[in-house]
């Protein structure tokens, strides 16, 4: 390989390992926020009147019962009054409601474990289940409202009333069971916020009923808010705070609110026709959708980062649907409630485009190429084949099999173009000695030797250049399937989502930042050695053979074992490829092609264009001076 040769494929290997950096789990950047005709606002520190609660005085409804002009219309909310818990049992999830303030208390999903399920008996259900409401924070959905005293109403701090008597209920199936919560504000005034669960799907409906309350609820608008996010259910807190964030579905379009600097807090106000909101963390979402969508309503959004020393990096979102109110005497609407995985069959079986929420990663630019890949590729391939291989490490390995094949026609023309450049590469070295002192004279004749074999200086690296918008969809569809989560697949690899530690270092590698040893990312390293052992043959580029292993050893230390495992493969069948073209090209003799002319590569077309051009110019230059 010459000179542009190695160049090419230096700049290859860096765009590789820029991008994977940019996107490993610590990042210092996240991915800007796309911008809408309707967002009207976006602000570090102001935020709408109805949503800062630290903003309005917070009240109950006996405080305001003095404030109003007829009095009679408002009760007393009893305070002291002992919550009821009700707890719903349905084959996905177990939920359990509170009659203060009507809310969720605690979901807890039922086919997924937490990250410490193993420290407990499998019959303790609440230590080895993921509950997804932070009940540190709030995490609970609510209604809000400013009366036209000015005073601010959340329903979180009522008492209601429940329709039913008993504390616990099973569904299985498709039944499904509905809870009317009622607080009685008085005259004929009613607050209902009404819960209907199934028993066989994650999806459920939410209602809000206001009855005689035009006299109470001013700016003819009242707030549904999911407050302080999800809780982190994650080993790994960075890796989940990178992938947690907010987002609005409005006008086809998705608007990501995502706060990437440490305390400090992000808003974001959207008028307008919203689809729906969502929060989510990296594997599980709540989504907030209404039945019918008004023109005249929004969303509103806060977001921060945290970072603890001893719990590490947290993101927390609140996101409200504002919802019109239109002063009459009884106002319902109706909002979709989705509270599950991240789990792409699952999303795409709704009709209203919930699956924006799926992340398939990558630059702005290259996710329009990315994401078809991901969504219409990979993700129906690996959940085909798992549908006939129960462990998903095999899968995986099957996986990079048949991408190998897939790639077979563009990496063996990669191969074969490389072993050519090698078998010239004598003769390129007696044209640097006989053109030494004339470096355009020695590229024209180095592209004129190209053309008598047939052969392209940019032959071994096109088809590698294709093949990386298939190779970074592949990394970043290992980081986010939740299909892998928690998924073992022999020895000591034992989640396929997270790092295959195998020893911890008592300090922290410098300029590397590793402080944790893992299985696979060496034997990546050896692998890639020896492949590139393989393919470098020129001793001006032996540098290469060991300082890519060397880098890519360290940077895929913190990445998940599922992603290592299928590169590990891929370079092991890129190691058997290569043994086999180098074992059947020996003897292969470099014969010129009948008709040079005809076989012209692209640079060496490039350069009768530029060469074409400048004799035109110097041509005209002497034409003007004879005038």
């Amino acid at each position: 390989m010459d000179r542009q040769t190695t160049i090419a494929f230096v700049l290859i290997g860096v765009i590789l390992v820029a991008w994977l950096y940019i996107n490993a789990p610590d990042p210092n950047q996240q991915p800007p926020i796309t911008d809408q005709n309707q967002v009207t606002q976006e602000s570090q520190n102001d935020s709408p009147k109805v949503q800062s609660e630290s903003e309005l005085p917070k009240t109950n409804l006996k405080e305001l019962a003095e404030s109003v002009a007829d009095k009679d219309l408002l009760i007393q909310d009893e305070t002291e009054e002992k919550p009821r818990i009700i707890t719903i049992d349905t084959d996905l999830y177990r939920i359990e409601l509170t009659t203060k303030g009507a809310r969720f208390r605690k979901i807890y999903l039922k086919e997924y474990e937490t990250w410490y399920h193993k420290k407990y008996p499998e019959d303790d259900f609440y230590n080895t289940h993921v509950q997804l409401v932070n009940t540190e924070n709030g995490g609970d959905l609510n209604v809000l409202f400013v009366t036209k005293e000015g005073q601010l109403v959340n329903t979180a701090e009522l008492n209601f009333d429940l329709n039913r008597p008993k504390y616990k209920y099973e569904l299985s199936g498709t039944d499904s069971l509905n809870f009317i919560f009622s607080y009685d504000v008085g005259n004929g005034g009613v607050i209902r916020k009404i819960f209907t669960f199934y028993g066989n799907k994650y999806d459920s409906k939410f209602d809000v009923e206001l009855e005689n309350l035009d006299n109470l609820i001013s700016s003819y608008r009242y707030d549904v808010v999911w407050s302080e996010g999800l809780n982190f259910v994650e080993e790994n807190s960075v890796d989940e705070a990178n992938y947690s964030n907010a987002i609005a579905y409005s006008g086809d379009e998705t608007v990501v609110i995502d706060a990437s600097s440490v305390g400090e807090k992000v808003t974001k106000d959207i008028n307008g026709k919203v689809d729906w909101v969502s929060i989510r963390n990296k594997y599980f979402a709540v989504i907030i959708a209404p039945k019918n969508a008004s023109p005249e309503g929004g969303a509103y959004f806060e977001g921060v980062k945290t970072q603890d020393t001893q719990i590490g990096d947290r993101e927390y979102y609140s996101a409200s649907l504002k919802v019109p109110f239109n002063d009459s005497r009884i106002q319902k609407n109706t909002f979709d409630l989705y509270i599950g995985p991240i789990q792409y069959d699952i999303l795409t079986s709704h009709e209203n485009n919930y699956e924006a929420i799926f992340d398939f990663g990558g630059f702005p630019g290259l996710k329009l190429i990315i994401r078809p890949i991901s969504e219409y590729i990979l993700l129906p391939l690996f959940i085909f084949l798992h549908g006939f291989i129960p462990n998903y490490g095999f899968v995986i390995i099957v996986f990079s099999i048949i991408i190998k094949i897939a790639l077979y026609p563009l990496t063996h023309k990669s191969y074969e173009s490389m072993k050519k450049m090698q078998m010239l590469q004598p003769k390129i070295t007696e044209l640097k000695e006989k053109y030494k002192g004339d470096p355009q004279k020695l590229q024209k004749e180095q592209m004129k030797i190209y053309g008598t074999y047939g052969v392209s200086p940019m032959g071994g690296c096109m088809p590698m250049l294709l093949q990386m918008p298939i190779l970074f969809a592949l990394f970043t569809f290992f980081n986010v399937a939740i299909e892998i989560r928690h998924e073992p697949f022999i020895w000591w690899i034992t989640n396929l989502s997270s790092p295959d530690i195998i020893y911890e270092l008592p300090f922290t590698i410098p300029l590397v930042g590793v402080d944790k040893i893992s299985g696979l990312a060496p034997l990546l390293g050896i692998t890639m050695f020896f492949q590139q052992k393989m393919t470098v043959k020129d001793p001006t580029q032996k540098a290469l053979v060991y300082v890519m292993p060397f880098m890519f050893t360290f940077l895929f230390m913190s990445f998940s074992s599922g992603l290592n495992l299928y590169y590990f493969m891929f370079n092991l069948l890129s190691i058997g490829q290569q043994y086999y073209i180098n074992q059947s090209s020996k003897g292969v003799e470099l014969v010129p092609i009948k008709d040079p002319k005809k076989r012209k590569g692209f640079m060496t077309k490039m350069m009768e264009a530029a060469e074409a051009k400048q004799k035109a110019g110097g041509q005209s230059l002497g034409k003007r001076k004879k005038k």
